[in-house]
């Protein structure tokens, strides 16, 4: 079955730091994990802004997130604690989306870093931007040393600030930066696709750990 994605990325420099990290820990992800669907919670930090979370989701399938137990917890039934923590917090990006590469693949437990590419793309490069995805782009940096997993997405909400998204879980953040990666990431085919990206963003991020 074709796998779902929920993804979160907040800047939460004006909110309580202890406050915003014990609210996603103690009630937000349990709360979703309670929803059927949910397959697992990360939580990630931005290697350079360390007040840029970023959360993810797999989902059973890209329709979870339109049952009544999500609903239940979600939009107008937010608990007072997320609204609260959430208004203080500038969101990036929230994204629902269906995997498109490989279709069935969940988030990989050992990884320590996370990068996040995600765009919108002309409508007229479309099919030979989805061409060079699918049978170069993606393969390539999934073939990179230190490459756990490489994933990508397409929303499957009418209203999301991006359509296609990419996550790479990583061995650590120094992968991304590796002669193998930039080799693979700067072929001939992705210096011609490049220029018709747009809205483009890219996130360099550690897993997160509580601190005891």
């Amino acid at each position: 079955m074709t796998k779902g994605l929920l993804f979160m990325a907040f800047d939460f420099a004006t909110a309580h730091e202890d406050e915003f990290h014990d609210w996603y820990d103690r009630e937000h992800i349990p709360e979703r994990m309670g929803v059927p669907g949910f397959l697992n919670a990360e939580r990630w930090i931005d290697e350079q802004n360390p007040k840029i979370h970023v959360a993810t989701y797999d989902l059973e399938s890209p329709a979870v997130l339109s049952s009544s137990a999500y609903h239940a917890v979600a939009g107008a039934n937010q608990s007072v604690w997320t609204k609260r923590v959430t208004g203080m917090c500038r969101r990036i990006m929230r994204y629902e989306g269906e995997q498109l590469l490989p279709g069935d693949r969940t988030a990989v437990a050992a990884a320590n870093a996370l990068l996040v590419a995600s765009m919108n793309i002309d409508q007229e490069v479309q099919e030979e931007f989805t061409e060079w995805y699918n049978t170069e782009h993606l393969p390539s940096l999934g073939a990179v040393p230190g490459v756990l997993a490489a994933r990508r997405f397409s929303a499957t909400d009418a209203g999301s600030e991006r359509r296609f998204l990419a996550l790479y879980h990583l061995r650590d953040a120094a992968v991304s930066r590796s002669d193998a990666w930039a080799k693979a990431a700067d072929t001939k085919w992705t210096q011609r696709m490049r220029p018709q990206f747009r809205d483009l963003l890219m996130l360099r991020l550690n897993r997160y750990r509580r601190e005891t």
